[in-house]
């Protein structure tokens, strides 16, 4: 009975209705898995950038950005936005030398200066501890203004508290590094990325939270983020300086080199599913209680023995004796390992720097445009400072603006100091391999960048704390060339940048031919035709064959806007140490 013409036509739209809802199923499952998918890579990846971004919006930051509001408006707003473009720039670069090498840049420089085959000497003494020095020197300057902003922010909330005991106070953040696991270990800690972005997200909330109670002409501040002829009058281009330096932290770089070499794909051990039945679920719940079962005290005293022993240990030399002397001596990471996190962290990188750490700066000199220079404070004169603006937004908006000021800056440097602190972990290992435990690093580390801030918080006292701020951040960008140097150069060497992709081995097939062959063989006329045929595992061109290399230094474009932004920053520091030389700034 041939079917009827009537089932089988389409309907007015000339589509069937059943193959319709079952193609619309079809793209919900595949939205469905898509979303998935981005969840997954966007919950592996994410934790880098975020980290990072913290440097770029420290305390330094915030007295760099009131300055330069206070003192030209909007008009420096340009220079915010072309300081976090450099960022994410050199950030990218850092990030992918660590993902392809395994390596932090830190490490890189003494695997290139220490065991030189010539004038060994020469070159740890001339160029490896002297680019160490001014790596430290870059650490103690972000210290000194994360320990003071954070010092502050307390004194804005409790007036009683003494300058000298906020930053106390603030060092004791070393005790969060202690209490958690290494953050710069293989893998990543994921409760110590989302107690640092927590802070981020306070800053932003706060600062959204002030801008939307003061008077801000938005067409005027767009318009600052055009170049205009106000980045060099007096002083203008000092103080552009000042947040060059005060947003490419030349130790971010050498944080971002290091967390990029960690294995953000390898899941962490989970606890066991609950299975069905009485047997299984019976099996679990016993491994369960042996998990979360306390050990006896006999046991938990000798384990905190141990891990007291294990934390003020020298490291055998015999540990360090297999490290490599040179490149030459040791492998990048595997062409897999490289694919999975490369371009993951790039765009990280990029949303983080760009959608926080850059957003938070303006958002920063915005304010101090909107309030102190076409504002209330107008009529005040001068550069603002953290104490100026506190008292300005409590007079002008309400203690509750001033509050959440505070908490932003409290936050901000917070985490920063946090950050610091592991960045000085990574130079000091680098750098010189130091035969101690990260946790005795981390409280050597903190010690190093406490002691010129008690200093400045006790001789100085709030009158000096803003311009140590200022200087604090012209420093770091005057040391930022030295940083940037070797990290172009290593990005740009396809010896140091290549990643060898090894393709699958595949079983020796014969041709069918042969294998008739082989069947009707005896066992030495087998034997001796094999004898014949060359050992492919043996044959040099073969193994060359199977191994194939990828290029990922620098092309040629990246590599001249690199050398480009290098030759911006050297020339405006050169005018920077000038005009300090002739009293102009």
């Amino acid at each position: 009975m041939p079917p009827d013409p009537q089932a089988l036509a389409p309907d007015a739209a000339g589509i069937d209705k059943v193959p319709l809802m079952s193609r619309t199923r079809q793209v919900l499952a595949r939205m469905r898995r898509a979303t998935n998918a981005v969840f997954e890579h966007a919950a592996s990846h994410t934790g880098v950038g975020i980290v990072c971004a913290v440097a770029y919006f420290d305390p330094g930051n915030w007295g760099v950005d009131l300055q330069a509001g206070s003192q030209y408006g909007y008009k420096l707003l340009f220079v915010v936005l072309l300081s976090g473009i450099f960022a994410v720039f050199l950030q990218i670069l850092a990030s992918r030398l660590g993902c392809v090498t395994g390596l932090d840049l830190a490490s890189h420089c003494r695997l290139l200066l220490h065991s030189r085959s010539k004038h060994t000497l020469l070159y740890r003494w001339a160029l490896l501890y002297p680019l160490y020095v001014l790596s430290e020197i870059a650490i103690i300057a972000t210290d000194l203004a994360e320990l003071l902003g954070s010092a502050i922010a307390l004194t804005l909330l409790f007036p009683k508290l003494p300058l000298w005991a906020g930053v106390l106070i603030t060092a004791s953040d070393v005790f969060i590094l202690l209490a958690l696991k290494d953050p710069l270990g293989g893998k990543p800690v994921r409760l110590f990325e989302i107690i640092i972005g927590a802070m981020v997200f306070t800053v932003l909330v706060c600062m959204a939270i002030i801008i939307s109670q003061v008077n801000v002409d938005w067409g005027q501040a767009f318009d600052g983020f055009i170049p205009s002829n106000s980045l060099f009058k007096s002083g203008a281009l000092y103080t552009s300086i000042g947040i060059i330096g005060a947003t490419v932290m030349p130790h971010s770089i050498f944080l971002g080199s290091a967390l990029s070499t960690q294995d953000r794909i390898s899941k962490h051990d989970k606890l066991p599913r609950i299975e069905t039945g009485d047997t299984g679920t019976t099996l679990v719940l016993h491994t369960l209680k042996a998990k979360l079962s306390l050990p006896p005290p006999h046991e938990m005293f000798r384990q905190l023995k141990k891990t007291f022993r294990e934390t003020f240990r020298l490291v055998p030399i015999g540990e360090l004796s297999s490290d490599p002397k040179s490149h030459a001596g040791r492998d990048n990471n595997t062409y897999t390992f490289v694919r999975a996190h490369i371009y993951h962290g790039m765009i990280d990188i990029t949303l983080s720097l760009l959608g926080l750490a850059v957003v938070i700066n303006a958002l920063i000199l915005i304010l101090a445009g909107a309030v102190f220079y076409y504002g209330a404070g107008k009529s005040s004169g001068g550069p603002a400072s953290l104490f100026d603006a506190y008292d300005l937004l409590k007079r002008i908006v309400g203690q509750g603006a001033a509050t959440l000021f505070a908490l932003a800056l409290l936050a901000s440097g917070q985490s920063s100091s946090i950050i610091a602190t592991m960045a000085g972990q990574v130079v000091s290992e680098g750098f010189l391999r130091w035969r101690v435990s990260p946790i005795l690093r981390r409280v050597l580390t903190r010690a190093i960048g406490l002691v010129p801030s008690m200093a400045v918080a006790i001789a100085a006292g709030r009158g000096g704390v803003d311009t140590m701020l200022v200087a604090s951040q012209v420093a770091l960008s005057i040391v930022l060339p030295f940083i940037v140097f070797p990290l172009l150069y290593f990005t740009g060497s396809r010896g140091i940048m290549t990643v060898k992709k090894v393709q699958p081995e595949t079983e020796d097939e014969q041709e069918p031919d042969k294998v008739d062959k082989a069947d009707n063989m005896t066992e030495p006329q087998l034997q001796l035709e094999n004898d014949d045929v060359p050992n492919s595992a043996s044959s040099p061109k073969d193994v060359e064959a199977a191994v194939e290399t990828v290029d990922y230094s620098n092309n040629k474009l990246v590599a001249t806007l690199g050398w480009l932004i290098w030759i911006l920053i050297v020339v405006a520091n050169v005018y920077a140490i000038i005009s300090l030389g002739l009293g102009q700034s």
